[in-house]
């Protein structure tokens, strides 16, 4: 039995065209991500430490800003006390 054609193309039910789209999908996923080597019965396990690992360098990465952004500002600090020291000459300056 072949499917009906009219100008060139087949033709046929919805569902039908549906369910293949949904197993070349399914296929597909599945090859991608053997080719990454996601594939197996460890496959949930690996993409959750994954997940954590990339959790983790944005934890990182998150902290790291924040931390510069402290030095800066004591630094900033730091230079307008000594300044304010200077200019009041607390640290015994000239009569």
């Amino acid at each position: 039995m072949t499917p009906p054609r009219s100008e060139g193309f087949v033709r046929m039910p919805d569902a039908e065209f549906e369910a293949i789209l949904t197993r070349a999908a399914e296929e597909g996923a599945k090859r991608a991500l053997a080719d990454v080597g996601l594939d197996g019965d460890e496959a949930a396990l690996d993409i959750r430490d994954l997940r954590s690992l990339v959790d983790c360098i944005r934890l990182v990465r998150r902290t790291a800003m924040q931390t510069a952004v402290r030095m800066i500002t004591t630094g900033v600090m730091l230079a307008l006390l000594a300044g304010i020291a200077i200019k009041l000459k607390i640290f015994g300056g000239n009569p």
